[in-house]
């Protein structure tokens, strides 16, 4: 059973700081890519970091600078500084295996207010 277990969701200020955290057990393939999402209400689920087994790193413009994605063998992590009332959302971090399945968190909820 593969579990992924989130954390470091919270309320801050504009301007401030979180680390989320995403720690995956019971995958018995080879961890290829990790990732995090997030959703808005009333928007759609979009991509917010990748890392590739290789430490490669993708992000979407709109956190590139102030979001760090960073992994350490099963759990994958998420800088966030400079946080804006925009950057409101459910972070769900996504973990791809080698067998081309993927999981998904439960999600945390992260809250800036201006």
């Amino acid at each position: 059973q593969v579990h992924l277990v989130e954390s470091g969701g919270g309320l801050v200020q504009a301007g401030g700081s979180l680390r989320l955290s995403c720690a995956a057990s019971g995958i018995i393939y080879s961890i290829n890519d990790m990732a995090w999402f997030r959703q808005a209400p009333g928007k759609q689920r979009e991509l917010v970091a990748t890392i590739t087994s290789g430490g490669s790193t993708n992000y979407a413009d709109s956190v590139k600078g102030r979001f760090t994605i960073s992994r350490a063998k099963n759990t994958v992590y998420l800088q966030m500084n400079g946080l804006k009332p925009e950057d409101t959302a459910v972070y769900y971090c996504n973990v791809g295996v080698s067998n081309s399945s993927r999981y998904w968190g439960q999600g945390t909820q992260v809250t800036v207010s201006s």
